[in-house]
């Protein structure tokens, strides 16, 4: 089979999902991808291998600062087996991505392994291990995104390293300098801070996690420091040279130079769509300022039938948003009535210790819009769930319209501030106020009292 009613482009969280979709609403489908392990980055170099690690960092430390306190006695100080702990990282990566394949299978969807070009009017080339041609009425592109290098220090695996390398370090590095003090710079550094590493962070802005509100990111930034991370804030990384297997990374700093010696570099400075060598010019695909694919709010590109979705599209880079938009896309091209999806109520989660997790407007963005805000907050150490788990510190906060009490905002620090924002992403999609979160009845003892508490 040749021809289809929808191919799909890359087997990331958005476009396995799309595929999977599709074929759900009666389609025929093919999902091509360079990789022979569907899943794409989040699942094979991304989300979840790093999820991994920091589970086992954590247990690790968890161990070795909390067992004691809580009546455990252990024989000798606990360690780390790394070459164990990227073993089990593996198996979990295995797992998952070898049921996205049994999910493909079940559903029909034909899986090609190739690098596709769009050859125009629904065509595609196939090079690699199922080469050839196919063609379909609708195409949609989800290829996700690169990490970006600076230009005077590129990658080369070793000493200067992108996240793909940081999550399979065969040993702990004695020094390790990230660059970029966001998401994925803050949790790589946490897991090897805690495996031993002397983490320094270099942040160019003068907040860690720059989406957040100042007081959120601040109270973030105490937590590490006492984990034994550094921070350089408002600092300019201008050069890089390796000199006696290290690297020497000059930077600069209220006017001053400065320069930072280690063993290896985590470049963690953002990432660009995966654009290159597809044939979008070719087909009619525009691309905008920022090199992402150009789209109208439909997510329909400019060439007749291509659409585009996930990191290559505007928006927030994260394997959710690519997962939502491709349930959009595959109900559409199938005749269906879907509603856009709100970009400001996607969820964005650092999971350090303790989480960072926020959706909606930001206190200093809703200000920014000329809104009248009410603030509320409540604290970890007052939860009695929060103390009896070690886990008193972080706080909840509430962003409300003043003068309609419509919920604006939530940004939650804390243990698993990743699933409670879920509640306030509910509340402020129908639209809801911090009334309403307050008069739900929450079980008690649980962490999402604080959120509880905060809307009181």
């Amino acid at each position: 089979m040749s021809n289809y009613d929808i191919a799909v482009i890359g087997a990331g969280p958005g476009g396995y999902v799309c595929a999977l979709h599709a074929a759900k609403l009666g389609l025929s489908v093919a999902l091509v991808d360079e990789r022979e392990a569907l899943g794409g980055t989040c699942l094979n170099i991304g989300c979840i291998p790093s999820k991994a690690l920091l589970h086992s960092s954590e247990l690790l430390t968890a161990m070795q600062n909390d067992a004691a306190a809580n009546g455990i006695a252990l024989a000798g100080v606990p360690t780390m087996d790394v070459p164990l702990m990227m073993a089990r990282k593996q198996g979990i990566v295995d797992k998952l991505s070898g049921g996205i394949s049994m999910l493909c299978k079940q559903a029909k969807v034909r899986v090609l392994q190739g690098h596709a070009t769009l050859l125009g009017s629904g065509k595609i080339s196939i090079a690699g291990k199922d080469a050839g041609e196919i063609t379909a009425k609708d195409i949609v592109l989800a290829t996700g995104s690169s990490p970006v290098e600076l230009p005077f220090m590129p990658f080369d695996g070793k000493r200067v390293v992108s996240s793909t390398e940081a999550l399979s370090f065969e040993a702990v590095p004695e020094k390790l300098l990230v660059i970029g003090a966001g998401a994925i710079g803050l949790e790589l550094g946490s897991v090897w801070a805690r495996l031993g590493s002397e983490v320094t962070l270099l942040e160019f802005l003068p907040q860690i996690a720059p989406t957040f509100d100042a007081d959120v990111s601040k109270y973030l930034q105490r937590m590490l420091v006492k984990q034994g991370l550094s921070f350089h804030l408002e600092t300019k990384v201008t050069g890089c040279e390796v000199k006696d297997g290290n690297a020497i990374v000059s930077a600069e700093k209220g006017g001053n130079a400065i320069t930072f010696e280690t063993d290896k570099v985590l470049v963690s400075v953002g990432r660009r769509p995966n654009t290159a060598k597809l044939g979008l010019e070719e087909a009619g695909v525009t691309l905008d300022e920022k090199g992402r694919v150009e789209t109208d709010a439909e997510l329909r590109t400019k060439a007749a039938g291509i659409w585009a979705i996930g990191d290559l599209v505007a928006g927030p880079m994260l394997a959710h948003k690519a997962e939502a938009e491709a349930r959009l896309v595959a109900e559409r091209i199938a005749g269906r009535k879907a509603p856009p999806l709100n970009h400001e109520l996607i969820p964005g989660v650092v999971y350090t210790s303790p989480e960072v997790a926020g959706a909606g407007l930001t206190e200093t963005q809703a200000k920014a819009r000329g809104i009248e805000v009410k603030v509320g907050k409540a604290y970890y150490a007052a939860n009695g769930r929060a103390l009896a788990s070690d886990a008193a510190d972080g706080f909840a906060k509430l962003i409300s319209d003043k003068a309609s009490e419509r919920l604006l905002g939530v940004q939650i620090v804390g243990q698993s501030a990743s699933e409670l924002i879920a509640e306030a992403v509910a509340h402020m999609e129908y639209g809801g106020s911090a009334e309403d979160i307050a008069l739900c009845v929450h079980a008690h003892p649980t962490l999402s009292e604080v959120l509880k508490a905060a809307a009181e």
